[in-house]
Parts: structure tokens; C-alpha cells; sequence
């Protein structure tokens, strides 16, 4: 697992949203870009950042930023997951993990004592230039916005 650190420049990627279109990353060029990476759509720790970046949405567009959530999850299961809490946000169906590989969060991970590879809950904060700004690592998936915005 290779993850971009503070500094390291993003490199381009395109992945389809819940609704089928292809979002890039130089769609946010010139613009403060949180990207948010959860394991599965629709699971309790998912369900809680994601409101929470959706209730604290607005201060987050009015410190100039957009919001970006990438999973492995299909479009179907992100467009649930979109509309039944109402996201203002895309979320990226990443299932050949184009994205999720281009910022090296997939890995070796361990629960309830078992290993499995999967998707590290991870945020990286992207300057208006595509370079990496902060990582975050240790995410509070109920205090996530005020993470970001300290």
C-alpha cells in the first residue's frame, strides 16, 4: 500500500458517479477538493461520516470546498446510498479501484482478528493546484467535518 502523503501531486483519474457520469479530477481544478474514501456504502460507520460531512455541508462549501466520496461499491448501491440520505455530494463507484489505487488506500486490513484487503477509511484534502494538502487517517466518522475544517 502506496498512499499519497501532504505535498505528493494527484494523479488524474475518472471514475463513474451513482448517476453514471464520469467525474475527473480536472473537473476540480482550481477548487479546494476533499475526497473521501469509506469501505462499503449504506454500513453504519460509512452512513455516519457521510451525513455528517452532508450536515456540515454548507460551511464546508463556504471554507471552498467540494466534496468527492469514493468506494468499490457499484453505481446502484452508491445511488441508494445517495438518495436515501440525500448527499449533495457525488459519490464515486470505484469497483475496478481506479481511484482507490491512484491514492493507494486499498490494503491489508484487520477486524475481529481476521486480515482482509480492503478499502482504508481515508480522507485527502486536494489544494486547488491537484497536490495533496493533508491526509487524514484516523477518521471520526461522527466529527468528521470539524476534522477537516480545523
Amino acid at each position: 500500500m502506496n498512499m499519497l502523503q501532504a505535498g505528493d501531486k494527484v494523479p488524474e483519474f475518472s471514475a463513474k458517479d451513482q448517476d453514471g457520469n464520469t467525474i475527473s479530477l480536472s473537473d476540480y481544478k482550481g477548487k479546494k477538493l476533499v475526497v473521501f474514501f469509506y469501505p462499503k456504502a449504506s454500513t453504519p460507520g460509512c452512513t455516519a461520516e457521510a451525513c455528517n460531512l452532508r450536515d456540515n455541508y454548507k460551511e464546508l462549501q463556504a471554507q471552498g470546498y467540494d466534496l468527492l466520496g469514493v468506494s468499490a461499491d457499484s453505481e446502484k448501491r452508491q445511488a441508494n446510498f445517495k438518495n436515501k440520505y440525500e448527499f449533495p455530494f457525488p459519490l464515486l463507484a470505484d469497483e475496478d479501484k481506479t481511484v482507490i489505487n491512484a491514492f493507494g488506500v486499498w490494503g491489508p486490513k484487520k477486524f475481529m482478528g481476521k486480515e482482509y484487503d480492503g478499502i482504508h477509511r481515508t480522507t485527502f484534502i486536494v489544494n486547488e493546484e491537484g497536490v495533496v494538502k493533508e491526509v487524514i487517517t484516523k477518521v471520526k466518522t461522527k466529527d468528521h467535518a470539524a476534522q477537516i475544517l480545523a
